[in-house]
């Protein structure tokens, strides 16, 4: 099952503090805004989420049609397509995507240790 780019979405308290502390870990800004509390970074092909006050636990995120670069994928799966992929092995989706045929769209599943996983397509 192709899902794109992977990253980790951080639920942090200060974000200055969790931006300075990746840094020395060797991560750049990538995208985002700290003025509105959220920042990408990027070390390699390791990119992190960094969200301030914008959700309560950390989350996995895969970007169908996107490349770990953030560049649009040529060929890709619809993200309805894993969507319903998902649910025929059984799989609950706890925020289903909505029945377009294409374009942005995400859903949520959570891991069988509560972990929340979001697919995120962003066109």
């Amino acid at each position: 099952m192709e899902l794109g780019a992977f990253s980790v979405s951080l639920s942090v308290k200060d974000i200055k503090k969790s931006k300075s502390f990746y840094e020395s870990l060797g991560f750049k800004v990538f995208g985002g805004d700290i003025t509105q509390n959220w920042l990408i970074m990027k070390n390699e092909s390791c990119v992190i989420g960094l969200f301030q006050g914008m959700f309560e636990k950390n989350i996995l995120t895969f970007n169908p049609g996107w490349s770990q670069d953030a560049e649009n994928l040529e060929s890709f799966k619809d993200i309805r397509e894993i969507q319903k992929q998902l649910k025929a092995q059984g799989i609950k989706v706890l925020s289903e995507t909505g029945k377009t045929s294409g374009g942005p769209a995400s859903f949520t599943i959570e891991d069988p240790d509560g972990n929340p996983i979001l697919f995120d397509q962003h066109r």
